[in-house]
């Protein structure tokens, strides 16, 4: 299982990548938060500043589990990371 770092310049390959991987978690952050969430893999997450400094909570509702540096922090350290950022 794997926590891929998801920016927009490289969701592309990201979402190929995590594809391979049944268990995967994926976290959108910066930019990667424009990305359509149906088009990648595995349970996905959005960085909740990102989201809300771009106001895309409406878009992203229901697609998406927002999650602060926190969780974040927690997947980054009982997970192999896969950055994409």
């Amino acid at each position: 299982m794997a926590v891929y770092l998801v920016d927009k310049p490289n969701g592309e390959a990201a979402a190929g990548v995590a594809k391979m991987d049944p268990e995967a978690k994926v976290v959108l952050i910066k930019d990667g938060v424009y990305l359509d969430p149906s088009t990648m893999p595995g349970k996905i997450y959005a960085m909740e500043d990102d989201v809300e400094v771009r106001g895309l909570k409406d878009r992203l509702a229901g697609k998406a589990e927002t999650i602060g540096y926190p969780q974040l922090v927690d997947m980054i350290v009982e997970n192999k990371v896969m950055n994409f950022a």
